[in-house]
């Protein structure tokens, strides 16, 4: 009996993957870093966990997929909502709703476990394809909704006492138009001040927020490593140190990275002061110049120093694995229209 196209460990989804439809790009490159984290776990590999440490250095531990989805992700109460509204962040904004990539739910109880942002990146990106394969690293471009959902991350841990919230962000000084760049970099710095206390303050409380799996290539060949797979975790206060770059901009310009942190200080206030921030209202009326089609992006050259690691170097899923990962010939059903999707599509000795 021949097996039905599918994802390892996705037995129950909200994608039908018996249907052509849901193996499209945007599907594709949430639905397989899911299944990917589902086969590291039964094979007992952790997946690198970035996190801060009390004094706002990024450090590198480990996460099981367990421990990441709140729930083992072969159990049959294991629930894969992709594209879904998550209510764990919901109640902190006003204002559009955004769904979240990936939202892992009980079946038994239909409780919301995590709430994650999926980032399929590519290994080396062009930026470092040039050097050794121990400088290799990706490019990572940010959404404003990811920053929605740091800040509601953040507020969900001060939910029962937002007085000592109040107390970590106080200090800024008084600023009256807020949307205006001259008026707000000057205190930039003051700002970036309150948002790094209160991180800081939480860094024992910190949760995951993206997951983001690494394909590597023979440098920019459309190939893959033998070493092909791997996934990164990044907590909610590691996303923050992606802004810190210390651009020495003038007093009267902000930079993405520091509007982005203007961002999630003006989240957080309006938490302290009401309960609840108006995120559109936030990243409309604050662009400072640029447009708010992304937060940010940062270089594989400018990411490394986050990644760098044995597992970066050296990915621990060999490419001899994906055929345990895509199941029943679900390859065929790829639209070749990423690299990633492209790669797999066109390599069908991987599957044999």
């Amino acid at each position: 009996m021949q097996m039905q196209a599918g994802l390892f460990g996705q037995k129950y989804s909200s994608r039908d993957y018996t249907k052509a439809q849901y193996w499209g790009k945007n599907q594709f490159n949430s639905s397989f870093p899911a299944s990917l984290v589902a086969y590291m776990s039964s094979k007992k590999i952790d997946l690198v966990y970035l996190k801060t440490d009390k004094d706002n250095n990024l450090i590198h531990d480990y996460i099981s997929g367990e421990r990441l989805f709140n729930i083992d992700p072969l159990s049959e109460s294991a629930y894969y909502n992709f594209e879904a509204g998550y209510s764990g962040y919901e109640k902190f904004y006003t204002g559009d709703r955004e769904k979240i990539d990936l939202v892992m739910m009980n079946r038994d109880t239909n409780e919301n476990l995590c709430g994650l942002e999926i980032k399929l990146t590519a290994l080396p990106d062009n930026t470092t394809k040039k050097f050794g394969e121990d400088k290799y690293s990706c490019e990572i471009v940010m959404r404003p909704p990811t920053i929605c959902f740091l800040a509601c991350s953040i507020c969900k841990n001060y939910e029962n006492d937002r007085e000592r919230l109040g107390k970590l962000i106080f200090g800024v000084p008084k600023i009256v138009h807020w949307e205006t760049a001259e008026e707000v970099a000057p205190h930039y710095k003051a700002i970036e001040k309150a948002v790094l206390n209160v991180a800081s303050d939480m860094c024992d409380k910190q949760t995951p927020l993206i997951l983001q799996p690494v394909w590597k290539t023979l440098r920019d060949k459309m190939q893959l490593a033998d070493d092909c797979l791997d996934a990164f975790v990044w907590s909610n206060l590691a996303v923050l140190q992606m802004c810190l770059k210390n651009d020495e901009n003038p007093e009267s310009e902000m930079s993405r990275f520091q509007r982005t942190v203007v961002w999630i200080y003006k989240m957080l206030s309006e938490f302290y002061n009401y309960g609840q921030f108006d995120y559109v209202e936030i990243i409309k009326n604050h662009s400072y110049g640029n447009a708010n089609d992304k937060a940010f992006a940062i270089s594989g050259i400018q990411s490394h120093r986050f990644l760098s690691g044995k597992e970066l170097t050296h990915p621990r899923i060999s490419k001899s694995e994906i055929k345990n990962i895509i199941l029943g010939g679900g390859q065929n059903m790829l639209s070749p229209e990423r690299r990633f999707d492209a790669v797999l599509f066109y390599s069908p000795e991987i599957f044999k």
